[in-house]
This record gives C-alpha cells, sequence and structure tokens, in this order.
C-alpha cells in the first residue's frame, strides 16, 4: 500500500523538491502551506507521516504539535502519525521533541532530499 505523506511549509519550493522526490519514489504526497491548514489535512486525509517545518506564518510548527497533542487527548481522532521537523535553526526544543519522543525526528535546512527520504523510511518502518 502507498504511504501518504504530509509536507508542510510555507516555502513552495522546498514542497515542490520533497513532492517531485517523494511521488519518484512512489509515495503519495499531500501539502499544506500553514499549520492551520495541516491540522485540518491531517484530520480528513490521515497521513501515514508529516514533514513540518517549524517556522511558519500564522500557526507555526511548535503550535501545529501543541494542537495534534490536545486533539490526541480530547477527541481521540488523530492517530499516532511519525513527525519529522525541518527547520532552519539549531533550536534544541527540537532536539528535546526528539528526546521526548513527540517526534521521529528532524533534519535542517538547507537538507539533502536522500537523507530526509531515508528518516522518513526509517520513521515508518
Amino acid at each position: 500500500m502507498t504511504k501518504k505523506i504530509l509536507v508542510v511549509d510555507d516555502d513552495p519550493h522546498i514542497v515542490s523538491l520533497i513532492k517531485t522526490r517523494f511521488e519518484a519514489n512512489d509515495y503519495a504526497v499531500i501539502t499544506a502551506s500553514d499549520g492551520d491548514e495541516c491540522i485540518k489535512k491531517i484530520l480528513s486525509d490521515k497521513p501515514d507521516l508529516v514533514i513540518l517545518d517549524i517556522m511558519m506564518p500564522k500557526v507555526d510548527g511548535y503550535n501545529v504539535l501543541i494542537g495534534i497533542k490536545e486533539i490526541k487527548a480530547i477527541t481521540g481522532e488523530i492517530p499516532e502519525i511519525p513527525i519529522i521537523v525541518l527547520t532552519a535553526v539549531g533550536d534544541p526544543r527540537v532536539r528535546d521533541l526528539v528526546e521526548k519522543e513527540q517526534i521521529a525526528d528532524y533534519i535542517l535546512k538547507p537538507f539533502n532530499a536522500a537523507e530526509l527520504l531515508d528518516k522518513v523510511k526509517k520513521a515508518l518502518n
């Protein structure tokens, strides 16, 4: 069965790069450009994994993670979904999220698409 990946980033070039690379590797890719759209697509499209940018307008990646946790706790509508964070900032909070198992992994921008693909494969297994 084809795995569905939700890519969330406000930079259309990054979204296009990831989408092209992952579709070439037999993943179905859906996209969102901000945190609000991300939450809606998680609920409607039920992705197998989320690639989430931290620095976005409107609702940033940290608030998306909080929203996912709250929706899980209150409604149970969101299953356990591996989340890989993309970040341009070496923020220690991101490493803390990995250590606390709130996200599967993270990768710093600029990133190597092959490395991101490897992290996704690892998170899905």
